[in-house]
């Protein structure tokens, strides 16, 4: 999940301020839900409650409303999975949300790797047991959201692929 305004230029701007404000109001409305595809990644760890209830995506995905068994059942089936995180993104907030990790519940400034979640510790989605099997993989790569060179993706992602 996703939580913040990208590519404002920073915490100080008023501008920026108004629209994440603007956001926490909207986010879980149903018409947004149901026709903003990015409110749908929408995670306000301020308001965890709402959340879960009204998130149509992430919060059903993510087994954080109940267990489908499918969901998990079809994620371990992978041989590996892979993700990949951009080191300089300026468009997912927080970043570390692109390797699973996300803010502590409550603040929206310290944030905890995939293990430390409960979605790791409860293991809804078999992650822990695909981690301990070796089949989670975190990659990193220079540069801004989906910017990578050809050659990178030839020789980091494609041996995956085969």
């Amino acid at each position: 999940g996703v939580y913040g305004f990208p590519r404002c230029p920073g915490e100080s701007s008023h501008l920026c301020d108004w629209i994440r404000k603007t956001l926490d109001l909207g986010a879980y409305t149903k018409a947004v839900q149901e026709h903003l595809v990015q409110a749908e990644y929408w995670h306000d760890p301020l308001k965890e409650e709402d959340y879960r209830k009204n998130s149509i995506f992430l919060a059903d995905i993510n087994q954080e409303r109940g267990i489908n068994e499918t969901y998990k059942k079809n994620l371990m089936a992978l041989k590996k999975f892979v993700m990949v995180k951009f080191l300089n993104d300026t468009m997912v907030d927080p970043p570390i949300s692109e390797w699973f990790g996300f803010y502590k519940s409550g603040q929206a400034k310290e944030t905890v790797p995939l293990q430390e979640t409960s979605l790791y510790k409860e293991d809804r989605l078999g992650l822990q047991e695909m981690d301990k099997a070796g089949k989670l993989v975190f990659l990193g790569v220079k540069g801004d959201h989906l910017h990578f060179s050809e050659e990178w993706f030839d020789s980091t992602i494609l041996p995956f692929l085969q």
